[in-house]
């Protein structure tokens, strides 16, 4: 296949998130709740706590059950936002609990939940299965 077929085909694809869950009540209550989500759709049946589909920050997201618990040491989900200090006190008024920061190096300015670099800021959270999620706001060039 030509790198320019393949381009053509990615680009008209619908791209959504998997996000491996453990308990589908408790997910959907957290994404629909505190992050503002919306319930797209939910396995009928025997499918009912396997898989559903939520629109999460204008992007499609589906819950999955992993058949076995899976490591994680990156954020899978990125919530980049204009104003990250007004995100971070709203979701902490919604009960969210974030990580401590860390530095990056010297230069790291450290606000509550946010580091500070120059060119952006990042606060990390859990989600109620376990996922590293992370706030994020761009800084223009300096």
């Amino acid at each position: 296949m030509s790198p320019k077929r393949g381009k053509r085909m990615a680009s008209n694809a619908h791209l959504v998130t998997l996000i491996p869950i453990r308990n589908m009540n408790r997910a959907i209550k957290f994404y629909t709740g505190p992050l503002g989500g919306k319930l797209l759709y939910r396995g009928q049946g025997a499918m009912k706590d396997a898989w559903a589909g939520l629109k999460v920050g204008g992007a499609e997201v589906w819950f999955i059950v992993p058949e076995k618990r899976e490591a994680r040491k990156l954020a899978y989900q990125t919530f980049v936002v204009k104003n990250i200090r007004r995100y971070v006190s709203g979701l902490k008024r919604a009960g969210v609990k974030f990580e401590k920061p860390e530095r990056m190096n010297a230069e790291t300015k450290v606000e509550g939940p946010i580091a500070f670099e120059t060119f952006g800021a990042a606060a990390f959270f859990k989600d109620t299965e376990g996922n590293l999620l992370m706030a994020w706001q761009n800084f223009p060039p300096m």
